[in-house]
């Protein structure tokens, strides 16, 4: 998956939002104002930080090491840096940005969850 890809995929979603809040070089996508995804655009390969379950986080770390690290400049339980050098699968890469998004959206306020759920 390449950063097109990435972000037509994040920004498919209901209430998602892109921003650049760090710089040009750091793309970030929300969901309600949450964040929920942040691509590095000047790295080589593309490496996007997706919020995790830790448990689910350290398998994945351990199940491909080198693609999946503890999250750059996070809160490395929560978040995971996926490396984009073709190494994981585009359906993986899929199923953690839902697993993201979804973790985010469990979390909003109960006002911000309706105003998701009102959006079309």
């Amino acid at each position: 998956m390449n950063i097109d890809q990435f972000r037509d995929y994040c920004l498919m979603k209901r209430g998602v939002s892109e921003h650049l809040p760090f710089g040009p070089d750091n793309l970030v996508f929300k969901v309600m104002g949450k964040m929920f995804s942040i691509a590095s655009l000047d790295e080589v390969p593309l490496r996007v930080n997706l919020k995790c379950d830790p448990e689910w986080a350290v398998q994945l770390r351990e199940e491909y090491p080198e693609t999946i690290l503890p999250g750059y400049h996070m809160n490395k339980r929560h978040w995971n840096t996926l490396v984009m050098d073709g190494g994981a699968d585009p359906e993986l890469t899929r199923k953690l940005i839902d697993h993201s998004y979804e973790l985010v959206v469990a979390g909003l306020a109960k006002k911000l969850k309706q105003e998701l759920d009102s959006l079309e």
